[in-house]
This record gives C-alpha cells, structure tokens and sequence, in this order.
C-alpha cells in the first residue's frame, strides 16, 4: 500500500459546505464530481500487488481519498463508525456486500445474523452510494485483469473502523482501529 500527502480534488468543494456540516447529498455530489477528473483518476499511482490511495480535501471538512483497487482486492466486512459517508467507482467495477440491518453499536462479540439482510451492489464506472452511520459492508474487486479506481468521503472525518469476519451468518467483531493505526 502507499500513502500520498493530501492533495486537492481539482473538483473542489463548494464554498457553501466549507461552513456547515455536509449532507450524504453533498458528499455523493462530490465524489461524483471528482470522479469525473480524468486527470486526476489517471495521476493515482496503481500498484498491481496492493491497493493505493492519495487523500483528497473534501468537502465541509471532510475525509476524502482516491483509492486504487488491483484486481482481486477487497476491504473485509467493516464500518465507519459514527461517519455518514458516499463513494462512487470511477473506471473499472466494484461489487458492494453491505447489510441492511442497523447492528448494535457497542457489547458484542459475535451475532447471528438474520436471513434477508444482505445486499449486493455492482458499482460500475459513474455509479455510487452514500450511506449513514454505523453503515456495514464490504467492497471489493472482482475483476481478475482490470483495476478498479474509486473516489470515497466521509463526515465526520473517520473516527475508527471496526473490521469484522463472516461466516454464513455469523458476524464476528475482529478489531477497532483508529486513525493513529493507519498512519
């Protein structure tokens, strides 16, 4: 993986969000916009082996990155914690697995899951989401020759991810990390 400084998206972010919290509208706004930044979707260094990723300045404050996906890649099952947030794929596809079932946030270890709660997404190039708090899924790249690129935001700026395993049904919580574990 590689970590770039913080560069701005040419597509800027309206001065309007700089003042105020912004809405999952306005981060989907945004990460559809810079999206459309040929050049700055082609200045993201690919690596074939691991994904790569350059932050951005988003929107009202928050937490954007340009990430690169190699073929095979994915996130594991996570969340976002207490962030809103949206993404959108830019070239390539991305498949998204996320749960519709609001889980609780604190106490648990393990938890069987209901039947029907899963949803998958196929994202191709000009598609994305946004989502709310507490948000679980996982994002992968199951393309087996193409890279996959994506424009992703979050508000507030992201305060810990908790990762987790599945089996069948069963979600178990692995571990929680916080920003000072990805620097």
């Amino acid at each position: 993986m590689s970590v770039s400084p913080s560069v701005p998206a040419s597509a800027g972010s309206a001065a309007s969000t700089e003042a105020r919290t912004p809405t999952q509208a306005e981060l989907l706004d945004f990460v559809r916009r810079t999206a459309a930044d040929a050049e700055l979707i082609a200045s993201l260094p690919l690596d074939p082996e691991g994904r790569t990723w350059v932050r951005l300045e988003g929107p009202g404050g928050s937490e954007a990155w340009l990430i690169g996906w190699p073929p095979g890649t994915g996130t594991g099952w996570h969340d976002h914690a207490e962030s809103v947030g949206a993404f959108l794929t830019a070239s390539g596809e991305l498949k998204e697995n996320s749960l519709v079932a609001r889980l609780p946030t604190d106490g648990w270890k393990t938890l069987e899951l209901n039947e029907g709660i899963d949803r998958e997404r196929r994202l191709s190039a000009g598609k994305g989401r946004s989502f709310g708090q507490h948000h679980v899924h996982e994002v992968l790249n199951e393309s087996t020759e193409e890279h996959a690129v994506s424009v992703h935001a979050y508000y507030p700026p992201l305060p810990r991810i908790s990762r987790y395993s599945r089996t069948g049904q069963i979600l178990r919580l692995e571990q929680v990390e916080r920003p000072e574990d990805w620097q």
